[in-house]
């Protein structure tokens, strides 16, 4: 039997893959800044706590949304990124002859990790509350501090310390595989390697990561619940929309 007829399907997806690899790759390593400047105002509040408790931590929080929380930064430098990133990952696979890496490599088990907490997360924080039927009454950005985030560590204690320091360490594990990646990528050939070796690196990551925004939630947790019970009710009603905290 010939194998002519398959020939030049064969050559479209060899050149198909040619021409969307380094696109796909420029496109995953070039969010990933966005997704970083992200992460670092996102997380700069529950640190804050550490030193002023969740009243310091809601203002540093009202602060960073003047950049995640705009008309234009939300949708353009947050949730863009937080979307491409993840999709050209997953397209320059598919479309891969040979896939660059394991499917269970940390890299890729940290990645597809994170993308799905991100969407329970931002789901839990941004869209269940923002619903307008009772008994949540579309809980306003005003109302919608850090006194949320210890209504759920005090109300749901596992979960949320499980989904709060779960996610976090995803993402400082992943940032710290994927800017070995970018590094060796982009910047090795002018800089040289990366400082340390890679397992000094990732404890590094975790424990800068995670510690801080750990020991700040502990304050918040210890902290009474200054909301009036009215307001709880909402809240509770809110947490319970997403699957993480269905009973």
């Amino acid at each position: 039997m010939s194998d002519t007829p398959t020939e030049p399907n064969q050559s479209f997806l060899r050149r198909l893959t040619l021409v969307t690899q380094p696109v796909l790759t420029r496109i995953a390593h070039g969010s990933a800044p966005f997704i970083t400047t992200f992460v670092f105002i996102h997380l700069t509040a529950p640190v804050m706590a550490n030193l002023g408790g969740t009243s310091l931590a809601s203002q540093v929080m009202l602060l960073g949304r003047e950049y995640y929380q705009t008309p234009f930064g939300e949708k353009y430098l947050v949730l863009a990124p937080l979307m491409v990133h993840p999709l050209s990952a997953l397209l320059k696979r598919v479309l891969a002859p040979k896939p660059a890496r394991r499917l269970t490599s940390i890299l890729s088990i940290t990645g597809y990790s994170v993308a799905a907490a991100v969407a329970l997360h931002y789901f839990t924080h941004r869209i269940a509350p923002a619903d307008p039927s009772p008994p949540i009454y579309a809980v306003g950005p005003s109302e919608l501090d850090y006194e949320y985030v210890k209504f759920g560590l005090q109300e749901w204690p596992w979960r949320s310390w499980l989904g709060y320091i779960g996610l976090t360490a995803a993402v400082a594990w992943h940032a710290v595989e994927g800017m070995a990646v970018i590094w060796n990528t982009w910047l090795r050939p002018h800089l040289g390697s990366l400082p340390g070796t890679k397992r000094s690196r990732t404890l590094g990551a975790l424990v800068a990561g995670v510690l801080p925004v750990a020991t700040g939630m502990f304050f918040m947790w210890r902290e009474p619940l200054m909301v009036f019970a009215s307001h709880a009710e909402r809240f509770k009603a809110a947490f319970s929309r997403s699957p993480l905290y269905w009973y």
